[in-house]
């Protein structure tokens, strides 16, 4: 995965994640709702052939939009290592 920056202001991050799809997208902008300072966590894959997703990221200034975006992949990391010790538990 490549991140490229389009964007970036003291409250806003554009930014395509060009190898990501719907999955990966979907999972850090739900994340990233969890922190109260994001006002708008978003993402748009304008050409379905193409199919690298833009995201955009606003906050209110309180948290720099960079570090929430950095924060909420922390957070997606952890959790999917708990998911899958818990799922290796399993016995088939």
């Amino acid at each position: 995965m490549e991140l490229i920056v389009v964007d970036e202001t003291p409250k806003k991050f554009v930014f395509e994640l060009k190898g990501a799809g719907h999955t990966i997208c979907n999972a850090l902008k739900h994340e990233l709702w969890n922190n109260s300072h994001i006002k708008v966590a978003t993402y748009v894959i304008k050409h379905p052939l193409i199919g690298i997703p833009e995201l955009t990221v606003e906050t209110d200034g309180v948290v720099k939009p960079r570090k929430a975006v950095s924060e909420a992949v922390e957070k997606l990391i952890s959790k999917t290592e708990k998911f899958a010790a818990a799922f290796k538990k399993i016995k088939f």
